[in-house]
């Protein structure tokens, strides 16, 4: 199993979404940042911030595309392809309305399942990449997603997706070292307190 050198965070850029729950991969990618000390610049070649450091031991890429949500792949497929970072390299954190706050998954392969961000990376470099699914829950209907991954989570959701957060980051030491099956039973194994 190849190790992780590339990790992405999905999202929509500018204050205005920061706080929303669409960019669930984005705070992901964020404290990754923090917690190892890599600063995240500005990258309009690859139209988003990206970094480069140490995460145990480990040479590991950072990006958080800046194209918003439906057009992450404008920035994903060139940076990956530049770098030559192969798909099974790559962790892409992302918001999963089919699943509750506080739920986070990890799982490798398969389809887009409807995630905007995804279905415009998907074509371009295949399925074969991780993805680090956070939970925000479903509004129940409809015509009330787009309000609802666009809204801001009450306190009580967002202390259920920080904690899940938490959890996947303090099991990136066994993706970067390649026990990518060890990190997904231990994440998936997680549950909200």
């Amino acid at each position: 199993m190849s190790n992780i050198s590339l990790i992405v965070g999905l999202g929509n850029p500018g204050k205005e979404y920061a706080q929303t729950r669409h960019n669930a991969g984005f705070w992901f990618v964020e404290q990754l940042a923090d917690r190892y000390g890599i600063s995240l610049k500005a990258d309009p070649k690859f139209h988003g911030y990206s970094g480069r450091g140490q995460i145990e031991g480990h040479d590991v890429r950072l990006l958080l595309p800046t194209t918003f949500m439906n057009r992450s792949g404008q920035s994903v497929v060139p940076f990956s392809k530049f770098y030559q970072v192969a798909p099974e390299s790559i962790l892409i954190a992302h918001d999963e309305l089919d699943m509750d706050p506080g739920v986070i998954r990890l799982k490798t392969g398969g389809g887009h399942g409807g995630h905007n961000g995804l279905r415009d990376i998907v074509p371009h470099i295949g399925a074969n990449f991780h993805r680090l699914r956070i939970g925000i829950g479903h509004p129940g209907a409809k015509e009330r997603v787009s309000g609802h991954v666009l809204g801001k989570a009450p306190s009580s959701e967002q202390a259920l997706m920080d904690a899940a957060i938490d959890h996947a980051l303090a099991k990136v030491k066994m993706l970067v070292d390649g026990q990518v099956s060890q990190a997904m039973n231990q994440i998936n194994a997680y549950k909200p307190a």
